[in-house]
């Protein structure tokens, strides 16, 4: 059972009430800025969303299913804790900012400082993937989890803007290119992905490609970059679990 709401016609507070009270498949057309939609959303609702949602979407979501038909602005998955959120289109800045656990995949590209304050505990473990480039700030003070820049219509160079990692302390950024990125940190080791770093990103690039379409054999045959924060920071032990 499915129920179809009108942003336009609902409205910011009468929209976000109405798809609490919902389970199921949700549509929702006419999105136009509307902010907060499927904040601490569970599994029992699947939502699609035509138009472009407004900042913070999927904040606290814990366990719920998100398809964008559109651009998305800033702060998608914000404090994400489980669920999927895909968007046919491109993410603002802050995509899953403090992000603790789920998957976001953006078919094109997303803005500054992707992936900050994302965090890692056990078995929680946040991932995003980006088919574009991304801002600056990629990654900055990151935790754990997983990045993944596919850089799709980069012609091999590495568009993530400057200084990725930026205080960097846990996670794993993966950055499909044949030249390192730029003005990495210190504090970041930056090496030249292996083929068992490529197995273990390749459940992610899978889904990518079945999603938003693409060669997979062209996608995980590339060279990618790994950035992991180097060992010997010392405050490694005070914000991770592994």
């Amino acid at each position: 059972m499915s129920e179809t709401l009108s942003a336009k016609h609902l409205g910011f507070y009468a929209l976000n009430e109405r798809v609490r009270e919902l389970t199921g498949e949700i549509i929702i057309d006419n999105a136009y800025g509307e902010r907060f939609i499927a904040a601490s959303a569970t599994a029992d609702k699947t939502l699609v969303i035509n138009g472009t949602p407004g900042n913070a979407l999927g904040c606290y979501m814990d366990g719920a299913r998100i398809t964008v038909n559109g651009n998305a602005q800033d702060a998608v998955g914000d404090t994400m804790n489980d669920g999927e959120i895909v968007i046919h289109g491109h993410a603002g800045d802050a995509l899953g900012y403090a992000m603790r656990g789920g998957v976001i995949y953006v078919r094109e590209g997303s803005g500054y400082r992707t992936g900050i304050h994302m965090k890692q505990y056990r078995d929680k473990r946040p991932v995003i993937v980006v088919g574009g480039g991304t801002g600056s700030f990629l990654g900055e003070y990151m935790a754990g989890g997983l990045i993944i820049v596919l850089n799709k219509n980069s012609g091999g160079r590495a568009e993530v803007g400057r200084f990725t990692g930026t205080g960097m302390h846990g996670g794993a950024i993966y950055i499909r290119s044949g030249e390192p990125p730029e003005d990495v940190p210190k504090q970041v080791l930056c090496r030249k992905a292996e083929d068992a770093d490529k197995v273990a990103i390749s459940e992610y690039v899978k889904r990518y490609a079945a999603l938003f379409g693409g060669d997979i054999n062209e996608l995980l045959g590339a060279d990618y970059w790994v950035l992991t924060a180097n060992s010997a920071n010392p405050y490694k032990q005070m914000y991770t679990d592994n």
